[in-house]
């Protein structure tokens, strides 16, 4: 069983919430939690290593960064095209995520892309994507509310 001292607990309780918008923002956590700087990023390797942390990420708050419409897209790629595809849509700047899915939904669409239009719509973004990779078997789901956002916390 793992053990941790009243100052790692306080740095993954920060961890838990934003990140501070600052220029070093782990200096910053371990500075508020009481770790020597060199100590944090450590601490992390160490709590992926053993389980503790599976996961570390951003998560986009659409409305707060301009986007007016998102949607989830599913396509239905060749698997011997999904490498390729998915190398297409990650370097589009309007696609946050893009993941293959083993097993695909309804045993048929294998890459999910999170579409954001701005100033395109969403269709009209779709649209460009499907003839980059020259795929039109997807389906959308668009988001009609954005919900708040949390995090599980374990500290």
């Amino acid at each position: 069983m793992e053990t941790f001292t009243t100052q790692e607990k306080k740095a993954a309780r920060i961890l838990q919430g934003d990140i501070p918008l600052v220029a070093r923002p782990f200096a910053d956590i371990a500075d508020r939690s009481g770790l020597a700087d060199n100590h944090l990023i450590p601490l992390l390797k160490r709590l992926s290593r053993s389980g503790i942390l599976r996961k570390f990420g951003a998560v986009l708050r659409h409305q707060n960064a301009g986007y007016r419409e998102n949607a989830m897209v599913m396509w239905h790629v060749p698997s011997d095209a999904v490498e390729s595809a998915g190398k297409t849509f990650e370097s589009l700047p309007y696609v946050s995520h893009c993941y293959e899915r083993s097993p695909a939904f309804q045993n048929k669409y294998n890459l999910f892309t999170m579409v954001h239009g701005k100033d395109e719509t969403i269709s009209s973004l779709i649209t460009a994507m499907s003839r980059k990779i020259d795929c039109d078997d997807f389906l959308v789901l668009e988001s009609l509310q954005e919900y708040k956002k949390t995090s599980p916390e374990y500290f």
